[in-house]
């Protein structure tokens, strides 16, 4: 990575790699919860905050990204479209970086908008959850 220069992510590749990841979120979802669900007879259709399908969708949501992150510092929409996430200063995705980007991060650049906006205008391509752990999103050739 010292010979070629870095190419930070924009906005529109990681809105990208994020939708796709968004579907295979539902398809897990889809294919593990609902039937579960169903088996044991927990309601499907009840939505609110504390509603059991609520609870369910939101810990595979956030294990998907937690775990993808640390594994393999990529998620499936992120391998597919070429992007990384790094630690700017170290290299190194420690437990409490991760835990900090993608589920307090994450919730905070999803209740203030601009959270996610903002990336489009930084220089490094970071969004707020970015800023708060000093990581950032990266292109990697394939």
């Amino acid at each position: 990575m010292a010979n070629c220069p870095v190419r930070y992510a924009g906005f529109w590749m990681r809105f990208w790699a994020y939708l796709l990841d968004l579907i295979v979120v539902g398809s897990i979802e889809r294919l593990l919860i609902n039937p579960l669900f169903r088996m044991l007879d927990i309601s499907l259709t009840e939505f609110n905050i504390f509603a059991p399908i609520s609870i369910a969708s939101a810990v595979i949501f956030y294990l998907y990204f937690v775990l993808m992150t640390k594994y393999f510092r990529q998620t499936l929409g992120k391998m597919v479209f070429g992007l990384k996430v790094i630690d700017i200063k170290n290299d190194q995705l420690t437990w409490g970086t991760i835990l900090f980007r993608e589920w307090i991060g994450r919730f905070i650049s999803a209740t203030i908008i601009v959270g996610y906006l903002i990336v489009a205008f930084l220089p490094k391509k970071q969004g707020l959850h970015d800023l708060f752990t000093d990581t950032t999103v990266i292109h990697v050739e394939r």
